[in-house]
């Protein structure tokens, strides 16, 4: 039933919402990155991309949100993003993982060729998740969904998101596993960045990191066949 996780989002929301209201942030980082690549599957090869990332922890649980702005050399453009909050409903704490919560997504896409054709669609995901304690890791977290896709059969997906420092440099990035439908392949997004932090050089408060973004993307938008191998130049600023 396409509106069961509607309905459950929703219940969420009003459950949560009240105590969104009175929490307690505990730690909240705002970044911008500029990208540029030259071997995008799907559409033009080269684009450059900004996006704009918030991430918080709260005394309810968590949420990270960013907004892509795609711009190709060829005139397409595309706005992509997401909203993940996570809810904690226990608060586990034992020597493999932390916390157990309700972990929803909400993504959102504008497509826009430069020919006229366009595209969009509203995607909601719902399901559990945890943070698992690894040795070195800032954060490693593990969420399971069921997707309801817009234009397209409800799946199942598996998300990893990670961060640890490397001496000098920092690691991150995420894994996204999604099983197929009737008309799409399974697909597996490998997206992570390496980056240095030059702001000590400079002179800044704030981090400003640059390095580059490596995209694997298997099957990409479940097109059999279509694997995007990507390497971007990186500049991240946090503030």
């Amino acid at each position: 039933m396409k509106s069961l996780p509607y309905l459950i989002i929703s219940i969420v929301v009003c459950v949560f919402i009240p105590f969104n209201l009175v929490a307690k942030t505990l730690w909240s980082d705002y970044s911008v990155t500029f990208l540029r690549g030259n071997n995008y599957e799907i559409g033009d090869s080269n684009r450059y991309v900004g996006t704009i990332e918030y991430a918080s922890g709260t005394t309810w649980g968590d949420n990270f949100m960013f907004i892509d702005r795609l711009v190709s050399d060829n005139g397409d453009n595309e706005i992509y993003g997401e909203f993940s909050p996570r809810f904690k409903i226990s608060s586990v704490d034992n020597d493999f993982f932390k916390n157990i919560y309700v972990a929803t997504t909400i993504e959102m896409e504008n497509f826009s060729a430069s020919s006229g054709f366009s595209n969009s669609f509203t995607n909601y995901l719902v399901g559990v998740g945890t943070d698992l304690k690894i040795p070195h890791f800032n954060y490693f977290q593990l969420n399971f969904y069921r997707r309801n896709n817009e234009l397209d059969k409800a799946n199942y997906q598996m998300t990893l998101a990670w961060g640890i420092p490397l001496g000098s440099l920092y690691y991150d990035g995420f894994l996204d596993y999604a099983t197929s439908t009737d008309i799409a392949k399974a697909t597996l997004n490998f997206t992570s960045q390496l980056k240095y932090d030059i702001a000590p050089i400079i002179g800044l408060t704030s981090k400003l990191y640059v390095g580059i973004e490596y995209v694997y993307w298997q099957n990409k938008f479940g097109i059999d066949g279509v694997d995007e191998k990507n390497i971007n130049l990186l500049i991240k600023y946090h503030f």
